[in-house]
């Protein structure tokens, strides 16, 4: 991915920071436009994945709408220029400000996840004169089979509306003058390679549907979330994730009423393998069951390892492009420079030798990466450098 003139720019830029290349993120939109497209599909951007502006105007350029889970991202999805239509707010704990600033925008569609939070946008809504849209985020009990700390679909998460509640909250909402419910939501993971999950949702959504049918109730919108996964180990070989397959599955399975439309709540897949955090090595360490190069870029910068035990490739980029032989490769545990045990990027990984001064770019950083970053330890907060820019 890095040839010789782009690591030579990256040696007069002070690390650590992240690295995004424009030409892979518009690359993926077409792709993500072009299949959902033929399904007549609607797109949003999980604005939690990144909101960092300069990727959200490239990503809006596409038509693509904005899923947010909080109201500074309903904020910055407004101040990006998203249009208020084209914006979802989810979260299960909205609180009254975020909520009367996303009626004050007329947004899409709140994603309500308990009968106390469609009363109380009712009762918001009431004090403005206005009528809230909602859709309900319904608890299908699909696991995602991935890491259980990003699994959401199952009824020992606190997310959604169980199945059993469903009857209860549907007649209240009959009773809310101030509420309009006018889709259905879903979301059952996140980082899922499995499409053989997207299929177990789609069915229960079938299901779900025909309760509604039965009811008399009729709904507009169907949002099946998003959770869609990239290859964290070949960034390079699968640097788009397979949408084709992606959305053929929903069209094949998906058992749609009359003049529905279908929404989808995207992130990681979009965003995640433009981006990369670019690290310097301060020091090479040697324990007494390994080495150790320590970076000046630590879980302050990137979370995930630290939080998920996630893997993010590792590549030393200027050893790399000296082309030494993988089989001289040593073992280093990567690790940063915060006062934590578990401020570690990976143990054991294959490097080729590795000196102060080396540049190390980690992999697929472009989700959940930078917007997750800290001034823990009082650290500088991370910059961004963009590939255009460059």
């Amino acid at each position: 991915m890095f040839n010789q003139e782009i690591i030579n720019k990256f040696k007069s830029i002070k690390t650590p920071f992240y690295y995004y290349d424009i030409a892979v993120l518009q690359k993926t939109l077409k792709v993500v436009k072009e299949e959902s497209s033929k399904y007549n599909f609607i797109v949003h951007y999980a604005l939690k994945a990144n909101a960092n502006n300069e990727l959200l105007n490239i990503i809006k350029s596409f038509n693509i709408g904005a899923d947010c889970v909080s109201g500074n991202e309903v904020k910055k999805g407004v101040e990006c220029e998203f249009t208020p239509e084209h914006i979802v707010f989810a979260g299960v704990g909205k609180n009254d400000d975020e909520i009367n600033y996303a009626l004050d925008q007329t947004i899409f569609c709140f994603n309500c996840e308990s009968l106390q939070e469609i009363e109380v946008i009712n009762e918001l809504a009431k004090a403005k004169s206005k009528v809230a849209s909602i859709a309900l985020r319904i608890n299908p009990n699909v696991n995602a089979n991935t890491h259980k700390y990003i699994t959401t679909g199952l009824e020992e998460n606190k997310f959604g509306i169980n199945l059993w509640e469903l009857e209860t909250v549907v007649k209240k909402i009959q009773t809310l003058n101030n509420i309009k419910l006018i889709g259905l939501h879903f979301h059952i993971g996140s980082q899922i390679t499995d499409l053989s999950s997207f299929k177990s949702l789609c069915l229960k959504v079938n299901e779900i549907q025909s309760w509604f049918v039965s009811h008399k109730i009729t709904i507009e919108n169907i949002n099946v979330g998003g959770g869609l996964g990239v290859d964290y180990h070949h960034p390079d070989e699968n640097q788009i994730t397979d949408f084709a397959a992606y959305f053929k599955l929903f069209n094949d399975f998906l058992e749609l009423r009359p003049n529905q439309k279908v929404h989808f709540e995207l992130g990681r897949a979009i965003i995640a393998q433009c981006g990369t955090l670019i690290s310097k090595v301060l020091y090479i360490k040697n324990g007494v069951n390994t080495n150790f190069a320590i970076l000046d870029a630590g879980m302050t910068e990137l979370m995930r390892p630290a939080l998920y035990q996630a893997y993010h490739k590792i590549e030393n980029i200027s050893a790399s492009n000296n082309k030494q032989p993988t089989t001289n490769n040593l073992k280093y545990d990567v690790v940063g420079p915060i006062c934590e045990s578990s401020d570690c990027f990976g143990k054991a990984v294959s490097l080729p030798e590795t000196q102060r001064g080396d540049l190390i770019a980690i992999r697929t950083a472009g989700a959940y990466g930078e917007v997750m970053s800290s001034a823990y330890n009082l650290r500088d907060r991370v910059k961004a450098i963009y590939s255009n820019q460059i």
